[in-house]
C-alpha cells in the first residue's frame, strides 16, 4: 500500500500541475479571443475585468471548478458598460498628466524641479490606482466614481504590498521576454494572479480588522 501510494502521490502533483497549466492557458486565450472581440479598445477593459474574476473565485473565495466559459462570458457581458467607462476616465487621466509632463518640459530652474517632483507623485498614484482597479471592481459593489476613490485609499494604505506586487509583475514580464513563447498562452493571466494575490491578501487582512473591530465593540 506504502508503495503504490509512492508511485500515485507524484502522479497526482503532476495531474493537477497539467490541470492548472490547462486552466490558466485557456483564461489567457479567452482574454485575447474577448479583447479582439472588442476590437481592443472597447475589449481590453471588460477582458481583463473578466479575467480578474475567474482569478478571484480560484484564488480569494477557492472555487476551483467553476465553469470558466460561462463566467467569463457573464463577466464580460455584464459590466461592459460600466468597466469601459473606467477605462476611459483611466485614458483621460493618463492623457492629461502625458500633457503636463510636456508642460514641465518647457519649465526651468526651481519651478521645473517642484513641478517635476509634484508630477511623479501623482503618475505613482495613477498607477498604483490602475494596478489595484481591477482588485476592487470585481471584489466589491460600488457606485462608479467610488471605486476610484476606495482603490486608491487601499493602494496608499498598502503601498509595501503594491510595490511588492510592482516587483513581481517587473520578475514576471522580464521573464516572459526572456521566454517570448509563453507570452501568447500566459502573459495577461500570470500578471493578473500576481495583482489577485496581492489584493486577496489585502482583503483578507481588512475582513480581519473588521471582525476584530466588531468583537472589541
Amino acid at each position: 500500500m506504502r508503495l503504490i501510494s509512492v508511485i500515485n502521490n507524484p502522479m497526482g502533483k503532476l495531474y493537477t500541475i497539467c490541470e492548472w497549466t490547462v486552466k490558466l492557458v485557456y483564461v489567457n486565450l479567452l482574454w485575447l479571443l474577448f479583447t479582439l472581440a472588442g476590437f481592443i479598445i472597447l475589449g481590453w477593459m471588460p477582458a481583463t475585468a473578466s479575467l480578474f474574476t475567474i482569478v478571484r473565485k480560484w484564488l480569494f473565495q477557492k472555487e476551483t471548478n467553476i465553469p470558466i466559459w460561462s463566467t467569463f462570458v457573464n463577466g464580460y457581458k455584464n459590466d461592459f458598460i460600466k468597466i469601459n467607462i473606467s477605462g476611459f476616465i483611466f485614458l483621460i487621466v493618463g492623457g492629461l498628466l502625458y500633457l503636463d509632463y510636456h508642460f514641465v518640459l518647457q519649465t526651468e530652474g526651481v519651478i521645473r524641479m517642484v513641478m517635476t517632483s509634484l508630477l511623479l507623485l501623482l503618475t505613482f498614484f495613477y498607477l498604483i490606482t490602475v494596478i489595484f482597479f481591477f482588485p476592487v471592481f470585481v471584489h466589491f459593489n460600488l457606485k462608479l466614481l467610488d471605486y476610484f476613490k476606495f482603490t486608491l485609499l487601499l493602494a496608499t494604505m498598502n503601498i509595501h504590498i503594491l510595490l511588492l506586487i510592482l516587483i513581481m509583475i517587473v520578475v514576471d514580464i522580464f521573464l516572459l521576454l526572456y521566454f517570448p513563447g509563453l507570452i501568447p498562452f500566459f502573459s495577461m493571466v500570470s500578471i493578473v494572479c500576481i495583482i489577485m494575490a496581492g489584493g486577496s491578501y489585502i482583503f483578507e487582512r481588512m475582513k480581519k480588522k473588521q471582525n476584530a473591530l466588531a468583537l472589541n465593540r
